[in-house]
């Protein structure tokens, strides 16, 4: 849509075919669409269509490998607001084209406490306390960097407990922890993994009681799409392909 519109902003006459759909696959040599325009419009709009095509292709690709290398675990693979200023919206579709569940658009759909407020308000349960006195009906997500900070978290019935640059074996510890006092907790929180994760590491982390896995690597490092765009004839309407 973003590169498309790239060429109708310059020729409101120009006609895009797609040959493969959000999230298809592509081999090397694919012909990704046929572009029909004029040359001025082609030639000036190029570069900010592939632009988009490549970043956002980069991005979707990215996720897909994520995807993939937790298939069977029953995790699911979220992104972060780690965006490029003004393009979310659109990077955003794109790790939804890869298969990837969307995090928070902005401060306005969940509410996730850092280590920040942790200490601008002096605990992790002053914080929650504050976000209840606002009465919202949004979310409520801890961020936590040790166990005992996870179990304060749990006993507080959030919504979902944010592990933060734990290891592995981290991770398992508290699990292990939360389900040894969940007896005494009104609901079990989702468990959610963060920092330091890779594809070569993801599947590491989608262990038994994890719920999800946020990766900012999504959007602030996916490479780009090698991607270009040919003119094939000029005639009443020049033909180009990507």
């Amino acid at each position: 849509m973003a590169a498309a519109l790239a060429f109708h902003e310059l020729d409101q006459g120009a006609t895009i075919e797609w040959h493969v759909e959000d999230g298809g696959a592509l081999k090397p040599g694919t012909r990704v669409c046929d572009i029909r325009a004029k040359a001025r419009a082609v030639l000036s709009a190029e570069r900010v269509a592939l632009n988009f095509l490549q970043r956002l292709s980069g991005i979707a690709t990215s996720t897909r490998a994520f995807v993939r290398a937790v298939e069977g675990t029953g995790v699911t693979i979220l992104d972060t607001r780690k965006t490029t200023p003004g393009l979310r919206m659109l990077e955003k579709l794109a790790v939804r084209a890869g298969g990837a569940t969307n995090h928070r658009y902005g401060l306005f759909d969940e509410v996730l406490i850092k280590e920040n407020h942790v200490t601008a308000t002096g605990s992790i349960s002053a914080a929650v306390a504050c976000v209840r006195r606002a009465k919202t009906e949004l979310p409520i997500v801890v961020e936590v960097r040790t166990e005992a900070e996870a179990e304060e978290a749990a006993g507080l019935d959030v919504d979902r407990i944010l592990l933060d640059n734990f290891t592995p074996k981290g991770v398992a510890e508290v699990v292990a922890r939360l389900r040894r006092v969940g007896g005494a907790l009104k609901q079990q929180p989702a468990i959610e993994v963060s920092g330091g994760i890779r594809l070569e590491n993801v599947r590491k982390f989608a262990l038994p009681g994890v719920s999800f896995i946020s990766v900012g690597a999504l959007t602030h490092s996916a490479p780009a799409l090698d991607l270009s765009l040919l003119v094939d004839s000029i005639g009443k309407g020049t033909a180009s392909r990507a």
